[in-house]
């Protein structure tokens, strides 16, 4: 039962992200592709995975799905690398991030829409900057949202375990 109630908590989050009105690529996703496993645990990659399934269905399936997916997933694999502190956790989302970039875009390249050249190439990713921009600027905000919950979480449970072992 607490799989499902976080799990639905997690698809909450991720839909809300998505289908509120944001700039292109201001949304929770990839803060949630790496947070999850980490304070969760790596058996919840499958219920984000499977939201970002369900609202791609609802805004629309494209090409390069695979590459949107399977970038998640290994976000979602390389974060327990990265999970010992909160600079380490920072760092590991906008690596993230980076990846998401990468492949992604390796995808809308594979579709043929830039011709297969080292200049298609090129300039699908140069295309693709402001996009960037704005992944990297969302990871960053969500992964301070996270931590600030998270650190929040924290000191409360350490203070109720002070408070009932001073007494």
């Amino acid at each position: 039962m607490n799989y499902l109630k976080i799990s639905l908590g997690i698809f909450t989050l991720l839909a809300a992200s998505r289908f509120i009105p944001h700039p292109p690529n201001f949304t929770s996703l990839l803060a949630l592709s790496f947070y999850v496993p980490v304070f969760f645990g790596i058996k919840f990659l499958p219920a984000l995975v499977i939201g970002f399934i369900l609202t791609d269905i609802h805004i629309g399936l494209h090409g390069t799905i695979f590459f949107t997916w399977g970038s998640v997933i290994m976000i979602g694999l390389i974060s327990k690398f990265f999970s010992d502190t909160m600079f380490k956790r920072i760092s590991g989302a906008l690596l993230g991030a980076c990846i998401f970039f990468l492949i992604t875009n390796f995808g809308v390249w594979t579709s043929g829409y830039y011709g297969y050249s080292i200049n298609g190439l090129i300039l699908c990713f140069y295309l693709a900057l402001p996009f960037f921009a704005y992944s990297l600027i969302s990871t960053f905000v969500f992964s301070g949202i996270f931590e600030t919950i998270y650190k929040f979480k924290s000191n409360i449970k350490n203070k109720f375990l002070n408070l009932n072992f001073n007494k």
